[in-house]
């Protein structure tokens, strides 16, 4: 079973702030970073540090080549990227003294994904294949179309949360995995059980997984639901919390077969990202995850 990332590829300018910048605020950042990022590339990462045969379709610009050279490294397949000439996405991004983070957001290339190119793209996988997609990217709702007529399990993490969101064909997505505020933004309730009971009123086939900070996550589908709560350590940068949780998620299901498991390793190997600096390169490997004494 392969699983098809068709996600953003972004460079990552990360400055360390005693606090978020407010308007009309001029204030020095006390250190400042270069990393790999982008949903995309961060879950596609975590995905392969996880165990999973990821190939990863999306695009980049004549200055992103060390993007796809760290794909690779990580066990990515690369060969479904595609160069334009544009330049690569990116993203400034805030993290304050207590390790949250504020992200600006440049698309870029990522802007540049054609119909002929997701067709090229779609043509390498079959039903039953998995699809990973974010909101970093256009024609999101194309490749969700397409994918769904081959019979792939399309996976969705709507972030960031906007309008195109609900645009799209919703009820071809077999997962939705979202946090509380995309839930809310998506549902327009605030209680978790009642976020998950709309998404499953809206959208009965579908898997849910919603994530709560440090109250843990929950999976839902039609018939049941289970808990997990997080591992306890300090936390130094959030950033790719969110995209190591689906990938080991995922991952782990695939490898599997239970959601239980799947919640656990996903809970474990984020709260192993946040105790590091930078997105990609804070993504724990399965060795890592399964040493952890946590």
């Amino acid at each position: 079973m392969k699983v098809l990332n068709f996600g953003s590829l972004n460079l990552d300018l990360v400055y360390q702030m005693e606090h978020f910048i407010r308007a009309g605020e001029t204030f020095a950042a006390s250190r400042l970073d270069k990393f790999p990022g982008g949903k995309g590339l961060n879950q596609s990462i975590a995905l392969a540090r996880a165990g999973a045969e990821v190939y990863h379709g999306g695009n980049v610009g004549p200055d992103g080549e060390a993007l796809v050279e760290t794909l690779g490294n990580a066990g990515v397949d690369t060969r479904l990227i595609r160069r334009v000439e544009e330049v690569t996405g990116h993203a400034v991004i805030q993290v304050d003294s207590r390790g949250d983070n504020s992200i600006i957001l440049y698309g870029g290339a990522n802007m540049r994904v054609t119909s002929g190119q997701i067709d090229q793209v779609l043509e390498e996988f079959a039903p039953g294949d998995y699809l990973i997609l974010q909101n970093e990217i256009n024609r999101v709702g194309e490749i969700i179309e397409k994918a769904f007529e081959k019979g792939m399990l399309i996976v969705l993490n709507p972030s960031p949360m906007n309008e195109e969101i609900r645009k799209l064909p919703l009820e071809k997505v077999s997962f939705f995995l979202l946090n509380e505020i995309e839930g809310e933004e998506l549902t327009g309730k605030r209680e978790p059980g009642e976020i998950l009971e709309e998404l499953l009123i809206r959208y009965p086939h579908a898997r849910i997984v919603l994530t709560l900070g440090g109250k843990g996550s929950v999976y839902a589908d039609a018939e049941k639901r289970i808990y997990q709560d997080i591992y306890k350590v300090e936390a130094v940068d959030t950033t790719a919390a969110g995209d190591t949780f689906t990938g080991y998620f995922i991952s782990t299901l695939i490898r599997t077969g239970s959601c239980q498991k799947a919640l656990d390793m996903a809970a474990r190997a984020s709260a192993i990202a946040v105790s590091r600096k930078g997105a990609a390169p804070s993504i724990p490997t399965l060795d890592e995850v399964c040493g952890a004494g946590i």
